[in-house]
C-alpha cells in the first residue's frame, strides 16, 4: 500500500487537486494524491488491484482509505500472505487491525519510533544496536515484532515484519526480509511506470468524474503493459515504448515528404577564396 502524488501545479479550480506531500520534489507540491492496494506474487507478477484519488470532502485520512482499501480486497476474496506498506500507513490502529485478519506484515516505520527490548525500558529504533540489522522487539503500543535496518545511500531506513506464527521468527531471516521487501519496492516501480509511460498526470480537465475517466483509463494501460510482460510479449516497457515511437515518427516523415523534396535543404561544396 503506498500513495503517489501526480503534479498539477498550475491547475485552477480543479477537483481533487491539494497540497500533498512529494517524494519526487521532497516537499509539499500542488497536485492529486492516488492511493493503491498493489498485490505482487511470488513469480513476479504484480498489478494495482485497488486505487483511489483522495478526496477531501470525504472526511476520512490516509488511515482511513487504507483500511477501507484492504476491506473490500479482503471481500473480494483476495488472499495476500502478507501486507506491506510505506511508513506512513504504520500507525498502531492500522498495524492491529491486519494482525486481527489474520495476516502478516512488513511496514517502514520512522526512526523515532520506539521499541522495547527490556520490559519497561523504551528506546528509538535509531538508537538501537542491530545486530546483522535484524533483531526481535516490542513494539510500542503493538506487540512482538522483527525490526530490519537498511541502508538507502546516506539514509537508514527501518521495517518491521510481523508473522502470525511467532515461531516462524527464527526462521524469517536478513534474506527473507530482502525478497519480501524487494516485493514491495514493485510498488514504486509502478508509480514511476503510470506517470513516465501512461502519462497519468496528462489530463486537462476539471470535474471529479472527468478527472477519473483518464486515471482510470492510464491504469487500464498499465495493466495491459502488464499483460504483455505476463506473457512474454515485451521485457521491459520502456525501449518497447521507444521503438514504437520511432515507427510512428518514421511512417509520418514517409508520408509527409512524398512530393516536397525541394524542402530537404541543398548543400554546396564550401569554396577557398
Amino acid at each position: 500500500m503506498d500513495d503517489s502524488t501526480l503534479d498539477k501545479p498550475y491547475s485552477q479550480h480543479m477537483a481533487l487537486v491539494g497540497y500533498f506531500w512529494s517524494g519526487k520534489h521532497h516537499r509539499v507540491v500542488k497536485g492529486l494524491n492516488l492511493i493503491t492496494l498493489y498485490y505482487s506474487d511470488s513469480q513476479g507478477r504484480s498489478l494495482p488491484v485497488n486505487s483511489r484519488g483522495y478526496d477531501k470532502t470525504d472526511g476520512k485520512t490516509k488511515n482511513d482509505y487504507f483500511l477501507d482499501r484492504l476491506a473490500e480486497v479482503l471481500a473480494w476474496r483476495l488472499r495476500p500472505a502478507l501486507i506491506t506498506g510505506d511508513s506512513g500507513y504504520s500507525c498502531a490502529g492500522n498495524l492491529k487491525r491486519v494482525r486481527n485478519h489474520p495476516m502478516g506484515f512488513l511496514f517502514a516505520v520512522e526512526s523515532n519510533r520506539r521499541v522495547s527490548i527490556e520490559k519497561g525500558s523504551w528506546v528509538q529504533v535509531q538508537k538501537l544496536d542491530i545486530p546483522s540489522d535484524e533483531l526481535k522487539v516490542w513494539l510500542r503500543e503493538f506487540g512482538e515484532v522483527k525490526l530490519f535496518r537498511t541502508q538507502l545511500k546516506d539514509q537508514q531506513r527501518h521495517y518491521v515484519v510481523f508473522l502470525p506464527d511467532t515461531d516462524a521468527y527464527d526462521d524469517f531471516r536478513s534474506t527473507h526480509f530482502q525478497t519480501l521487501h524487494d516485493q514491495h519496492w514493485q510498488i514504486e516501480q509502478y508509480h514511476r511506470m503510470i506517470k513516465q509511460l501512461c502519462h497519468i498526470e496528462k489530463f486537462q480537465v476539471r470535474g471529479k468524474v472527468p478527472i477519473r475517466n483518464p486515471i482510470f483509463a492510464a491504469l487500464c494501460s498499465y495493466v495491459h503493459l502488464q499483460q504483455m510482460k505476463f506473457v512474454d510479449m515485451i521485457s521491459n516497457a520502456y525501449p518497447w515504448q521507444c521503438h514504437l515511437y520511432t515507427q510512428v515518427v518514421a511512417a509520418f516523415v514517409r508520408n509527409f515528404m512524398q512530393g516536397k523534396q525541394h524542402l530537404n535543404p541543398q548543400f554546396q561544396s564550401t569554396v577557398n577564396a
